[in-house]
């Protein structure tokens, strides 16, 4: 159907709250939002950042992704949900990762047994060439050690292996594999040791993936809201201390560290892994009652009369209770 068509549909239907979960990613229909067909329009997860668009009114996110000191960067009204505001489903439809008995071995990917294995599944095209470099250093620090990158895409492994070939990496210490179906991606993400993230764009549902996998990450937040989501994940955990850096710098003496004092990282991953039948970060049901609460807010703001507003979405929010 044609974008005017759809438009008027929903304007028909009296839809009152319209959900924009693409903003300028592929499949996006952002002139239908443009007709502005219902009173209150929101941008949520699919494009991590402002859409610097008049028609829509609030970004649904959480207080480390956007938080009020960046507000001015942002067009939309930002909504803080409790927690972090990626949501996902693992508990629902992957709840085998948990058992210690269903777990691949590096053997059966050809992963090399014996080394200290750094893994990032982020598509190469969030890579810049400061985070690769440190990356070449760690790997020149740490004995024994590689990088298990995904072929995403394959054109990419040539010329990468070419560069950290250039920074004095060893051959064997980078590792390309294929794309996985989304179950056996994060059952073998288990198989690493460590994820580095990738500060300029960070790891979104690869960073559920893999703390859901129990795999600790080390993730460097900057200003914008691509920048910052990894971090939210891990706080979600209960353990963002241990996993956000402040500096390119401490990113790479914390990826070191974590390496050569593995009694250190052991810890870290077993609170890791009792960690996500609790935390929130994998608490699906938590969040879609956080969500609703937020809705409920947008309307009531909407139905007296006041203008769209930036608003925290508290847990033990009388005024908007989720009783259902």
């Amino acid at each position: 159907m044609s974008s005017d068509v759809i438009a008027k549909m929903i304007n028909k239907d009296g839809i009152q709250i319209l959900i924009n979960l693409n903003g300028y990613t592929k499949g996006a229909r952002n002139e239908i939002f443009a007709m502005q067909p219902a009173p209150i329009q929101v941008s949520y997860m699919g494009f991590p950042g402002t859409t610097g668009a008049d028609y829509i009114d609030y970004l649904v996110t959480d207080e480390f992704v956007s938080p009020l000191r960046y507000a001015h960067i942002y067009s939309e009204k930002l909504v803080h949900l409790p927690h972090c505001y990626f949501v996902n489903d693992y508990k629902q439809k992957n709840r085998d990762v948990l058992d210690p008995h269903c777990q691949h071995k590096r053997s059966d990917y050809g992963l090399p047994e014996d080394k200290f294995i750094f893994a990032c599944f982020n598509q190469l095209y969030k890579m810049d060439p400061e985070i690769f470099n440190t990356w070449c250093n760690i790997l020149k620090r740490v004995p024994n050690s590689a990088l298990w990158l995904l072929r995403f895409p394959a054109a990419g492994e040539t010329r990468l292996r070419a560069y950290a070939a250039a920074q004095g990496v060893q051959p064997e210490q980078i590792i390309f594999t294929d794309v996985a179906m989304k179950h056996e991606h994060i059952r073998r993400s288990a198989l690493a040791d460590l994820c580095l993230d990738t500060p300029l764009c960070n790891a979104h549902t690869t960073g559920t993936d893999v703390l859901w996998a129990g795999l600790p990450m080390v993730t460097l937040p900057l200003e914008k809201m691509a920048t910052r989501v990894a971090g939210s994940l891990c706080l979600a955990t209960g353990l963002g201390e241990e996993m956000i850096v402040n500096s390119m710098k401490e990113y790479e003496e914390r990826a070191v560290s974590l390496a050569l004092n593995r009694l250190k990282l052991r810890a870290l991953t077993n609170k890791l892994k009792a960690a996500r039948l609790t935390s929130p970060l994998f608490d699906t049901a938590r969040w879609v009652r956080n969500l609703e609460r937020s809705y409920f807010k947008m309307w009531n703001l909407y139905c007296s009369g006041q203008q769209p507003q930036h608003f925290k979405v508290t847990e033990n929010d009388f005024d908007f209770p989720y009783n259902r």
